[in-house]
């Protein structure tokens, strides 16, 4: 093939339109080649598969979003403990906008992984980002409660605090095309769920 990396482009370019449209289930490798003008084998060239295929397209920008989550946790884990406690929401309204900001620059992507990645490895990829974060709860209210000397949440909390975290984002992604409305919305949904951490999961400083 004459350019190899612009053929691998193309196709995952028309994968990504692929999936978008029809799902990863229902998604065409022949329909895909065909888009992208080569043949099948030319694809197999490439791609193990069909999943092989999936992570070209996604998996750039969930490297990135994985980064910024846990950039923020370790801020989070260096804090002083008592201003974690403040209800100040200042920082967490920062990184949630910076998170959001990036999922919109590549929302085709979120898309995909929320909505079209069923039958695939993808599929579960928001129960294993509220398992990241239900871990880094667990960090955080063990350092929060040696040092503060307050009672550690119930893991049940933790993890139904985690889940609620991860949907809040899920819902404003799939119902809010805008990003400025967006980025209004989330800055009062993390307002919301700092308030309900400093004065129901660790208590009052």
């Amino acid at each position: 093939m004459p350019d190899e990396r612009a053929t691998r482009e193309k196709l995952t370019e028309c994968a990504r339109q692929e999936f978008l449209e029809k799902g990863y289930m229902k998604a065409s490798l022949r329909s895909i080649c065909k888009k992208a003008g080569v043949t099948t084998g030319a694809l197999y060239f490439f791609f193990q598969n069909k999943e092989d295929l999936l992570s070209a397209v996604v998996e750039e920008a969930l490297g990135g979003l994985t980064q910024m989550i846990h950039a923020h946790f370790s801020m989070e884990l260096a804090t002083d403990a008592k201003t974690a406690l403040t209800g100040d929401a200042s920082e967490d309204i920062g990184a949630a906008r910076e998170i959001v900001h990036y999922l919109y620059q590549h929302y085709d992507i979120v898309l995909i992984l929320l909505t079209k990645s069923q039958g695939s490895v993808y599929e579960t990829v928001t129960d294993r980002f509220a398992d990241v974060l239900e871990r880094h709860y667990n960090k955080l209210t063990e350092q929060l409660s040696a040092r503060l000397g307050a009672p550690k949440p119930d893991k049940y909390i933790l993890h139904w605090t985690a889940h609620m975290q991860i949907d809040a984002f899920v819902h404003l992604l799939t119902h809010e095309r805008d990003e400025a409305k967006a980025l209004k919305y989330i800055e009062q949904i993390v307002s919301y769920l700092v308030a309900g951490w400093a004065g129901a999961f660790v208590g009052k400083p």
